[in-house]
């Protein structure tokens, strides 16, 4: 898109160089709680934006920003000492792509054979069906299951034909009610008006609770790593948690993500009294719970808030959801795309740019900065923990940073100069999957620069073990 064309379709006034970035970033960080001192050391660099006729870039930075002064404001708090916080507006947005550059093999492909935007009677539908048992409730709506059963799955193309006779809500509901995700394109201005859309635009950017003090616990980080030795237990799936939770490990955190035995992945079966009192034992000595499911899964499970507090009194309880944690959609399974097709941004993006069908974000622009600013308010609980022993529970979800973003002014800087090997950091990766190389740091903290110990693995590598 050139810049013109970003002008021109841009959906809001524009701003001077860099105030939608440390706009957005006041916001963050005052929706965090931070003091707004630690803004003050703060430094932006990085030319050029993200293709979109939102603010995604700026997004980016705000929120990676955001995350830094959170570890800047701790490493204050602990040696008496507030680094500079340094943000590169370029890194960051490749980093709300994807980080790994494989060298001499490709990335796994990130979404199902029938998984896309299809047109309706009336309007457009995305369908998610990355997950098998979102896929098979999808395809038994559609009345292709028979396909599904005779070992030859239906294409895109007779998706495309079942879909199309349906509304584009009817369709929603009914693969919704079915257990599956999907999700009806919407105005802006219909999102607005919608009971959840309403719901959403009443709740906070992020919600936090400071709760009681549990023991004391000794901090155990360096100025270099200022989260070694904080246990953070994972149970999040794509792709917000882990977003937060690998910002954490590359600061020094312990992370261990677990999830149901269904998934390929670290499994516990909260059904199971073994495993149950194996989850219980790692809460009871982590430091932080980061988690995403629906807001009554761990509820129905007999982990609701006050029983997670028993088992970890000053446990740092961080959650987050896809459609917010109030009205009638409080519960409902989601995704970044399906929220961006819900709240008016792919209609928004197509509508502007003159395309014919939708046009969501260039990234998955939600789930990474809501990840980002969940980082965030771990690492503000640490703080807040190391002064006065008390824990906290924070919520957040997409749809409110589909909020967030879809408000901010566009500070357009023109066409984005295109990735070189200089953005690589130059030591190679040993992935299970062979070596690559891993971008630089989108944010560094002065004296506490961002590396992970561990290489990008396998999922289901490490037992249910600290």
């Amino acid at each position: 898109m050139s810049d013109a064309d970003s002008t021109r379709h841009s959906p809001h006034s524009l701003a001077p160089a860099g105030a939608s970035a440390r706009a957005l970033l006041s916001s963050i960080w005052s929706a965090a709680g931070g003091p707004a001192q630690v803004l003050s050391r703060i430094e932006f660099s990085g030319a050029g934006d993200l293709p979109s006729v939102f603010a995604v870039t700026d997004l980016a930075a705000a929120s990676v920003g955001a995350a830094g002064a959170a570890v800047a404001e701790l490493v204050a708090a602990v040696f008496d000492e507030l680094p500079a916080v340094r943000v590169d507006r370029r890194l960051a947005s490749f980093w709300f792509s994807t980080s790994l550059r494989p060298l001499g093999w490709t990335l796994p492909p990130q979404w199902d054979a029938i998984a896309g935007d299809y047109a309706t009677a009336d309007g457009w539908i995305r369908l998610h069906t990355n997950a098998p048992h979102h896929r098979a409730a999808a395809l038994a709506v559609l009345d292709l299951s028979g396909d599904e059963t005779a070992g030859n799955g239906p294409d895109k193309a007779r998706v495309a034909e079942a879909v199309s006779g349906w509304q584009a809500e009817a369709l929603e509901s009914a693969v919704v009610a079915q257990g599956g995700c999907a999700a009806a394109m919407r105005s802006m201005q219909a999102w607005a008006e919608h009971p959840q859309g309403c719901a959403v635009a009443a709740e906070p950017l992020l919600a936090t609770t400071v709760l009681e003090a549990g023991p004391r616990r000794v901090y155990a980080g360096t100025r270099a790593r200022p989260l070694a030795g904080v246990r953070v237990l994972d149970l999040t799936r794509v792709l917000a948690g882990p977003v937060a939770t690998r910002f954490l490990a590359g600061h020094g955190a312990d992370v261990l993500r677990i999830d149901p035995p269904a998934w390929d992945e670290p499994s516990l079966d909260l059904l199971d009294a073994h495993d149950r009192s194996c989850f219980e034992q790692l809460l009871g000595q982590a430091d932080v719970l980061v988690h995403g499911y629906r807001s009554d899964a761990l509820d129905r499970l007999g982990y609701d808030a006050q029983a997670r507090r028993r088992l970890c009194p000053g446990l740092i309880d961080v959650s987050l959801d896809a459609y917010g944690w109030s009205g009638p959609w409080r519960g409902r399974r989601g995704f970044d795309s399906l929220v961006q097709m819900s709240s008016g941004i792919a209609e928004a993006g197509m509508r502007r740019l003159g395309r014919d069908r939708p046009t969501p974000l260039p990234v998955q622009a939600l789930d990474h900065a809501t990840g980002y600013l969940l980082a965030a308010a771990v690492v503000r609980g640490l703080t807040l923990r190391a002064r006065s022993g008390a824990g906290c529970a924070t919520r957040a979800s997409l749809a409110r940073m589909a909020m967030l973003l879809t408000g901010a002014p566009m500070d357009a800087q023109g066409v984005m100069a295109a990735e070189t090997l200089e953005d690589q950091a130059p030591a190679i990766e040993a992935t299970t999957w062979g070596p690559a190389h891993r971008l630089m740091p989108p944010v560094t903290v002065e004296g506490a620069p961002m590396q992970w110990v561990y290489p990008a693995g396998p999922l289901g590598n490490a037992p249910a073990a600290w």
